[in-house]
């Protein structure tokens, strides 16, 4: 929030040098903390609903604490030219920050280290975002001066009317839709927040078929396997996902395959990094396999059951007269159905595969 300060604070500076940049800013950002509270509510997700309601009480806290530090100063004195700074405003300079600013190598501290810093770059801001992008923002200081030169240098040959495209960052639309106002069709690196619950995973196996699941109910030696998955104990970490570079979270995956197994002598043989990893293929065998892929499918089932609308629904309401606010919610919104449907897709298909080697070996 400090650039974002120090933005605000050039915007009220008259003659200020960033007064041009400045100037030719977004007057609004199409991020969640300015949605109606309507087209808050329609992002149906309540992970990202809570991160907008988080956002929105540091505003409403800091613009407290701002007037408190300036309200007895004397003009002369006032950080921002005696202009009220509030939530409002605060919230433009962290939008503007969010939506603009790069993460870029700052000084050094010790032993060479840098630190990261974050810089409003003008012009280079332009750029938009792609997974496989054409450029690359490229530091350059000499040691004898101390100022950095930043530029984008193209990766490879771009064609006149071809916009220089920059990545971003390895992103959820969570963090797209929360920085930056837009929503990636089809993003490789989505994924659903769950909470690891010993009675949904109950729920969720019985439902997939699963005999005998005790999930809320682990033996002491399966409590060993979950403290160090810090899935429990009293410091647990029990937030997971599901989908993104891994499909599914390897602490979940892991947990899976050791409570749906009854033999602790098979699991002693691996250790916790192969039990996490959806490359190794039935570590404990296909049947646990096939029953914890069964489970996450029924959690799959589950997390869309949360949203109150269908897809089909959603593809409706768009074709409606609706606002852009309203538009990127329920994209929002498709897009986290689509990759948990891509996710239990996926998981069908190793069933099958499984299956397949199964009959073929018999």
């Amino acid at each position: 929030m400090r650039l974002g300060l120090k933005l605000l604070q050039e915007r009220s500076t008259f003659g200020s040098f960033w007064w041009p940049y400045i100037s030719n800013l977004p007057e609004a950002f199409s991020i969640p903390i300015f949605f109606p509270g309507e087209d808050i509510k329609n992002l149906q997700y309540a992970p990202l609903l809570h991160q907008v309601n988080k956002r929105c009480r540091f505003l409403l806290d800091f613009e407290k604490e701002i007037k408190r530090m300036v309200e007895n100063l004397a003009p002369k004195d006032h950080p921002f030219g005696g202009q009220d700074v509030n939530a409002s405003s605060l919230g433009w300079a962290m939008s503007a920050v969010s939506s603009r600013a790069f993460h870029l190598r700052g000084e050094i501290v010790e032993n060479g280290v840098h630190t990261n810093t974050r810089m409003l770059l003008p012009l280079i801001d332009m750029c938009n975002h792609s997974f496989h992008p054409n450029a690359q923002i490229v530091q350059e200081q000499d040691t004898r001066n101390p100022k950095v030169l930043v530029k984008v240098v193209a990766e490879t040959q771009i064609e006149r009317g071809t916009p220089v495209m920059l990545n971003y960052g390895y992103l959820s639309n969570d963090l797209f839709l929360l920085d930056y106002g837009f929503v990636i069709p089809s993003n490789p690196y989505d994924h659903v927040e769950l909470k690891y619950d010993g009675v949904l995973l109950d729920a969720a196996s019985m439902a997939a078929g699963v005999p005998s699941p005790n999930f809320s109910s682990p033996t002491q030696w399966q409590q060993q396997v979950l403290s160090q998955l810090n899935l429990h104990g009293d410091a647990a970490l029990l937030k997971v996902s599901l989908g993104g570079s891994e499909l599914v979270d390897g602490r979940l995956l892991a947990a899976l395959r050791v409570l749906l197994a009854s033999d602790v002598a098979t699991i002693q043989q691996h250790d916790l990094n192969t039990l996490k990893s959806l490359s190794v293929e039935a570590p404990l065998g296909v049947s646990n396999e096939i029953a914890a892929f069964r489970t996450v499918i029924a959690l799959c089932v589950i997390a869309l059951g949360h949203f109150p609308t269908k897809i089909m629904e959603d593809e409706s309401l768009l074709k409606q007269d609706i606002s852009s606010t309203t538009k990127l919610a329920i994209q929002f919104r498709i897009q986290k159905k689509s990759m948990i449907i891509d996710v239990m897709k996926d998981l069908t298909r190793r069933i099958n595969k499984m299956q397949s080697k199964e009959k073929a070996t018999a």
